[in-house]
């Protein structure tokens, strides 16, 4: 469980109405994140109970800290088809869009 603070709200990741992780390559030797482009860093994309998408960013690397930023609806839409995931009816507005 981590809690963060983003402009003044809170966001939980216990209390996500739904959460996608990211998808990874094989490189010969490592997964690699596509997502972040390392094997040691890593994101999760979630949704608020409010309908806020945002990412968390934690890291293997000794002395990181993990960190979150709110998504735009269409940054969200990007992200999850990087990640090889569904659109949610919520963005499946953006698929046009971001094809483009």
């Amino acid at each position: 469980m981590a809690r963060y603070k983003i402009d003044e709200r809170i966001f939980d990741t216990e209390k996500a109405k739904a959460h996608w992780g990211e998808d990874t390559r094989w490189n010969g030797n490592n997964h690699i994140s596509r997502a972040t482009g390392s094997q040691w860093e890593h994101e999760t994309l979630y949704l608020s109970a409010k309908g806020t998408y945002w990412v968390e960013h934690t890291s293997q690397w000794q002395g990181s800290t993990p960190s979150a930023r709110i998504l735009s609806y269409k940054e969200a839409a990007t992200w999850l088809l990087d990640n090889g995931h569904e659109l949610p009816d919520g963005l499946s507005h953006l698929a046009d869009e971001i094809s483009e």
